[in-house]
């Protein structure tokens, strides 16, 4: 085949060329968000001009306006070629940066800005940003300070301190940026909405409630602030309502998963346990890797005694996040609750690590001792934890742990001094806060159990292992006098410890109302009498119509050797989980407990006795979690009592 000849074109007329647009031109389309216009325009005049730092610069901030960040840092760079010291062009790729995440490079970037312009305060406010993003929060605080220092009605920079100060933890001077910013933009929604966190967290819930209420206003289709809202409610207890706010944020938001978790807690609090657990697999089924789901699905499940499905979700919240102290805590009390106490006590040394008790756990040079090393001859520590009934019902293994030929120093909450006194063992006794002596090792009264492999059927339960003085006895025998009645005791409250929010909500479950005891008043034939400390319990007592029939003088207890003194006069205590009824069980004296449905694990599942006080009865509430239940079992129960404490005293002659 021939070669194909080659055509050439014929020469035209040259068009005339468009003239290169101004600067001024392209600034004008850019100002008027005609971007594409004026990028092109840029474009055009950097073809003539290469070297125009305006053009590349303007041309880069179109890059970061489109979110362009790559091209916008390459630009920013061409610019900064051209003007090494254009401090706008340093703050505008900072910005391209921090948005890459690159923040490292961010802050170099700004830095450099404010070394040529120390008083730039827009460097200084998103430099304080991008350290609030490397969690920088205090060396973010103090580079809005110093913008503000610059620029003090800067709204944007004092709602910016907020964020950061929140982070740190100061709560007050968040609040204080939250209102100052407001005060210079009162329509400023983000700042209405972010107040409300440090009001959150200062625990001034109405306030925060009202801050969401005003941002539900401003903004009714957003979630999360309806979400916060129903946050709010459930911390005001106004489960409800809660449950309402977290619904509507669910019609809005249908797969936030955080709001599904906590509509099963409010669930959860309203005792609609299978609700609960269907808002908790919902949030799972959005988030599989949240463990905390697991774990409250899992407290779900033992409130409706399905114990071992609770344990498994105890696990599945492990394999989530094995080193959650709270989960093995929690399955450690779930296993102590069904008598699995060999793996039991082990998990339960966990408790040290949890949020709650990290910080009141001791720190001793000498070590721990569970009970695998001999300490014949040694002196050991063994020192009080958490609650008066803690150390009431651990103390006695100090008896054991002295016939391992141990010397023991004893340390105990100073109002339980004097009764440890009692303790059949030579003891050395301290209270808490004294000076300690030395000691060459240690051990947490509640490690006891697992340093002695305690099982259900090796539970060391002596009818009794502590007593009262034997002068206060009788000084409380000769200021009673004799008796033809039995003696009652009464305890109707704990102590609510109101600073604990998690402590309080289990105190509200095992106290009740002093009127609740009404019914037990109806037969005249028992002297019933007041063992109630704390202001609110009392003024139940004094508040109610029926305080005749109970005989206070707890205005003479001063420590719990004086209350065991009391109790030795009586013949019958009757009282709700608190260290009362540990004391009385101690004492060997018979008690009955009034338990609540959700029972601590110490008192284990389904039993009417308690296998580490020989002389405790339990009356339980049933599912309805109704204490009037437990009363109409107690009254003929005690009206029993009566009939064979008249036949005793018949036999026994006047007394």
């Amino acid at each position: 085949m021939g070669k194909v000849p080659q055509r050439f074109a014929h020469p035209q007329a040259t068009a005339p060329s468009n003239p290169t647009p101004s600067l001024d031109e392209a600034f004008a389309l850019h100002k008027a968000g005609r971007l594409d216009d004026a990028a092109e325009f840029y474009r055009q005049i950097l073809a003539v001009e290469p070297d125009n730092f305006d053009c590349l610069h303007l041309l880069g901030l179109i890059f970061l306006h489109r979110g362009r960040l790559a091209a916008a840092v390459d630009q920013f760079d061409l610019a900064l070629r051209r003007d090494p010291n254009s401090v706008m062009a340093l703050n505008n790729r900072g910005l391209a940066l921090r948005r890459l995440r690159r923040f490292e490079e961010a802050l170099a970037s700004y830095n450099r800005a404010l070394v040529l312009r120390p008083d730039y305060a827009e460097a200084l406010c998103n430099r304080g940003v991008t350290l609030h993003e490397m969690g920088r929060f205090a060396d973010a605080v103090a580079s809005y300070d110093r913008a503000l220092a610059l620029l003090p009605d800067n709204a944007d920079a004092h709602f910016n301190r907020g964020n950061a100060l929140h982070e740190s933890k100061r709560f007050d001077e968040a609040l204080a940026s939250y209102d100052r910013a407001l005060k210079l933009r009162p329509e400023f929604a983000a700042a209405q909405a972010n107040r409300a966190n440090p009001l959150h967290a200062l625990k001034r819930f109405e306030e925060a409630l009202a801050a969401y209420d005003r941002m539900v206003t401003l903004e009714p289709n957003q979630a999360a602030v309806h979400y916060n809202r129903g946050n709010a409610l459930h911390e005001l207890k106004r489960f409800d309502e809660a449950l309402t706010s977290f619904d509507r944020a669910l019609v809005l938001q249908p797969s936030f998963a955080d709001a599904h978790f906590n509509r099963g807690n409010a669930l959860h609090e309203l005792k609609r346990f299978d609700d609960a657990l269907s808002s908790y697999d919902r949030a799972l089924a959005l988030r599989p890797d949240h463990a905390d789901s697991f774990v409250n699905r899992a407290a779900t499940l033992s409130e409706l005694r399905r114990i071992d499905e609770a344990l498994a979700s105890y696990q599945s919240a492990l394999v989530v996040r094995p080193g959650y102290a709270e989960v093995h805590y929690c399955e450690a009390l779930c296993r102590l609750l069904v008598g699995d106490y060999e793996r039991g006590w082990e998990k339960n040394e966990w408790r040290w690590q949890t949020e709650a008790l990290r910080h009141s756990g001791r720190s001793f040079p000498q070590p721990l001792w569970l009970g695998e090393n001999d300490i014949a001859g040694k002196t050991i520590l063994l020192h009080a934890e958490q609650g008066f009934g803690d150390t009431l019902q651990f103390c006695r293994y100090v008896p054991m742990v002295v016939a391992r030929g141990a010397h023991v120093i004893l340390e105990v909450q100073r109002p339980l001094h004097a009764l440890m006194e009692s303790l059949p063992a030579v003891a050395q006794i301290v209270s808490r806060g004294d000076a300690l002596p030395a000691f060459d090792m240690h051990c947490p009264l509640l490690s006891l159990p697992l340093a002695f492999g305690t099982r259900l059927e090796t539970i060391p339960s002596a009818r009794s292992y502590l007593a009262a003085s034997t002068g206060k006895a009788n000084s409380w025998r000769d200021a009673l006098g004799g008796h033809d009645k039995p003696r009652i005791g009464l305890v109707w409250s704990g102590n609510p410890r109101k600073e604990l929010s998690n402590a309080n909500r289990i105190d509200s479950q095992r106290s009740m109302d002093f009127e609740l005891f009404v019914p037990l008043f109806d037969d005249a034939a028992c002297e019933f009498y007041s063992l109630q400390k704390g202001d609110d319990a009392v003024k139940q007592l004094y508040d109610s119509a029926f305080s005749e029939r109970v005989i206070d003088r707890t205005n003479e207890l001063h420590d719990f050797s004086d209350t065991a003194a009391l109790i030795e006069n009586l013949d019958l205590v009757i009282s709700v989980d608190t260290a009362v009824a540990h004391l009385a069980g101690a004492l060997g004296k018979p008690f009955w407990l009034l338990n609540r449905y959700n029972t601590c694990w110490r008192w284990l599942l389904d039993r009417d006795d308690c296998p580490w006080y020989p002389t405790a009865r339990q009356f339980r509430q049933d599912e309805s979690r109704d204490w009037g239940s437990v009363i109409g079992r107690v009254a003929p129960a005690l009206r029993d009592l009566v009939a064979g404490f008249a036949e005793t005293d018949q036999r026994a002659g006047p007394r």
